[in-house]
């Protein structure tokens, strides 16, 4: 049983920390378009970004803000413009806008911490951004998470938002976060970007170990389109305001506080991944038997990964070949005579060989994930063994649909 319980109020269910969400002009659409999360005091701040040799100014600007300085006040989101591929002028824009935002919160610019999402190769439209701060930072509140997380979308169909608490010393210590993400994502970082906000305190070094095995576990797992994007970013606040005895040292309330931390990126990865573009289902691959973890992980990400299998699953084809290959080019060696490969409740491959299964119930098993009906809901569930070791790994994808095509075949235009 889990050491925590899902509590109410997403990014800013932590002490001390508020957020808000509104228009302020820069989607074309007139959607909601600018967020930004608070801290009443100053945060220990840690980050993973995108490996992206192309890379947002926003995304430079945070790597050398988090090496010079472990620390953060705010987060501020623009969606509509990716500001990538910008040149010095996206960098100077990235610059100004955080300059803006710290004299209004009369905080020093080191303090900001920037992410764009949107159309690379736009600049961030800077005077309709500075002119909505004033009203954004007066919007900011204890109930803001719903309306920064709507603020941050793209091409998502839904906001992403979870908060859980836990007890550490005989108080309640919480963590909150949002995401968006639903196009161009894949491993390292996918396409998304993620904001964790969490009221214990930890030193620096321990919370950016923290976050990156997390990322690991979690958002590093997910892919639905096989594109890596410029502006992948994760930030994750820890500010204190639990008043816990500070977290210095590798231990027992340390795994506690980052098995939290992982459950919460988990559940934003999976998030992300349900809402692929053009998805009708989730799909989740579960590995196990390989000589460690991250060889159990890279088989589950290439089969989550493979547009034929991804093709199947849209098609309701319960065509496990597909999912035997993929496991076969991850680039782990193992025995295909130790392959095991099941669909569901459907075991398909054992010791190497076919297995005879109900093909009409299989493909009433993927139709039925697909409208939510079955029993993991929207989930299809692909498990595999490798072998016998004691490595394991989960990756989580989504079907691959004629809308997504559509899609973005028409994302600029």
């Amino acid at each position: 049983m889990a050491d925590w319980q899902e509590i109410p109020g997403g990014i800013t269910a932590p002490k001390g920390y508020r957020a808000a969400g509104m228009a302020a002009g820069l989607k074309p659409s007139g959607l909601p378009d600018l967020a930004l999360i608070v801290s009443d005091v100053e945060a220990i701040a840690a980050g993973v970004f995108t490996t992206n040799q192309v890379r947002a100014a926003c995304v430079d600007y945070c790597r050398q803000r988090l090496q010079a300085k472990s620390s953060a006040r705010a987060i501020l989101c623009n969606a509509g413009q990716a500001n990538a591929a910008t040149g010095t002028q996206g960098w100077e824009d990235a610059l100004d806008s955080a300059q803006s935002l710290s004299q209004l919160l009369h905080v020093p610019p080191e303090s900001i911490l920037l992410a764009s999402t949107g159309v690379i190769g736009q600049r961030i439209k800077l005077d309709k951004l500075k002119a909505a701060l004033p009203q954004m930072i007066a919007a900011l509140s204890e109930t803001g998470s719903e309306a920064a997380a709507r603020a941050i979308m793209t091409t998502d169909l839904v906001p992403k938002a979870i908060a859980l608490e836990t007890v550490l010393h005989d108080r309640p210590v919480r963590i909150g976060g949002i995401a968006k993400g639903s196009g161009m994502i894949h491993p390292n970082m996918a396409t998304m970007l993620a904001f964790v906000t969490c009221d214990a305190a930890v030193s620096p070094h321990l919370w950016q170990q923290m976050l990156s095995r997390a990322a690991d576990r979690s958002f590093n797992q997910i892919t639905v389109d096989g594109d890596t994007s410029t502006n992948d970013s994760l930030f994750a606040l820890a500010n204190g305001e639990s008043r816990t005895p500070a977290i210095t040292e590798p231990g027992t309330e340390a795994d506690k506080l980052e098995a939290m931390l992982t459950e919460v990126c988990i559940y934003l990865a999976k998030a992300i991944a349900r809402d692929g573009e053009g998805a009708t289902c989730l799909l989740e691959v579960q590995v196990s038997g390989a000589v460690d973890d991250e060889s159990a992980r890279r088989v589950a990400r290439t089969i989550a990964g493979s547009s034929l299998v991804k093709s199947a699953i849209f098609g309701r084809d319960p065509n496990w070949g597909r999912i035997a290959g993929a496991a076969g080019r991850a680039g782990v060696s193992f025995d295909q005579n130790d392959l095991q490969i099941g669909l569901g409740p459907f075991l398909m491959m054992q010791n190497g060989q076919p297995q005879p299964f109900d093909r009409a119930a299989a493909n009433a098993y993927l139709k039925q994930a697909a409208e939510g009906a079955y029993l993991r809901e929207d989930t299809v569930l692909i498990t595999v063994s490798i072998g016998h070791g004691h490595g394991s790994g989960t990756a989580w994808g989504c079907d691959l649909s004629y809308d997504y095509v559509k899609i973005n075949a028409e994302y600029t235009t």
